[in-house]
């Protein structure tokens, strides 16, 4: 039987196991993926805990939006694409932490693109494009990224300076300079975060990329809730605010967008770090003690 990590229950990381799961079978319109990478998201940290209750899971479910492996089954339906083409997946089921995922929508991996660099794409080039579609925003306006220098951040960065819009990025210190080459205007988190954002200027909306339990102030700086969309903040409800969804009709041609950018090297990614599959467990025990400030692509 194939393997995955599967979920035994909402908790700590010790609640991811290396286990046996029935293969899974793709369906109308959908590919299966011999996985080489799977890419690790702040989502994933957030369903694990139990903290993001707006996803539904099942016992034994197993996290993921996004890898990179090779076509190995076709569901009916399927074209323009063949058994052993490289692809890179979004997967709006989950499923990723394993030897074998059905996706919905892929794109064609050049071989130029490392394995890695493919399965850290997906996830965030479909949030970013889609939020930034979701919130309206426009060329002339500026937009507040929050957590600007995460992996879905620095893509909404990049794709809404490309779109003429202007960003302020709130980062730690390690990512002014780098937000600063992306043609954004870096602030610090903290207490003085309002101010130092109105000392740049007015905002019209607001992408919380971070999770960090900055909401109140995102509404603060922008004026109303609907104007603000966060990536995996569990307070999203109270706060009147959207909680950002992948679905397929959200930003259909993202990836098809990136990618290419991806490999003409016109495209940044956040600095990634490779760890086993198996060792999923102890990769979010890192994400969330701050040890590692790098992406993790979980690997095979």
């Amino acid at each position: 039987m194939p393997k995955a990590i599967t979920l035994t229950d909402f908790g700590g990381p010790d609640m991811l196991r290396w286990t046996d799961v029935p293969l899974p079978q793709p369906g109308e319109g959908q590919i299966r993926v011999k996985v080489k990478a799977a890419g690790v998201g702040p989502t994933d940290l957030a369903l694990r805990s139990g903290r993001l209750k707006a996803f539904s899971l099942q016992r034994n479910a197993v996290l993921g939006f996004e890898v990179a492996g090779t076509v190995d089954a076709l569901g009916p339906g399927v074209t323009g694409t063949r058994v052993g083409k490289e692809v890179a997946a979004l997967l709006f089921d989950l499923g990723g932490y394993a030897e074998d995922a059905v996706a919905s929508m892929w794109v064609e991996k050049p071989t130029s693109v490392p394995w890695a660099a493919a399965a850290s794409l997906p996830a965030s080039a479909e949030a970013a494009a889609g939020v930034l579609r979701q919130l309206g925003v426009k060329t002339g306006d500026t937009l507040l990224v929050l957590g600007g220098g995460g992996a879905v951040g620095l893509i909404a960065t990049q794709l809404a300076v490309a779109q003429g819009i202007k960003v302020v990025s709130a980062v730690g210190a390690r990512d002014d300079a780098l937000v600063t080459s992306l043609d954004a205007t870096p602030v610090r988190y903290g207490a003085e975060l309002v101010d130092a954002v109105r000392s740049v200027g007015a905002v019209d909306f607001a992408f919380d990329a971070s999770g960090k339990g900055v909401l109140a102030d995102a509404i603060a700086l922008t004026g109303a809730a609907d104007r603000v969309i966060t990536l995996s903040d569990p307070t999203a409800a109270d706060f009147g605010v959207a909680l950002s969804h992948p679905a397929p009709e959200r930003a259909p041609h993202a990836l098809e967008d990136t990618m290419p950018m991806l490999a003409q090297g016109r495209l940044r990614l956040r600095e990634y770090t490779t760890m086993r599959m198996q060792d999923a467990g102890e990769a979010h025990r890192l994400l969330e003690s701050g040890q590692v400030h790098e992406r993790v692509v979980l690997t095979l």
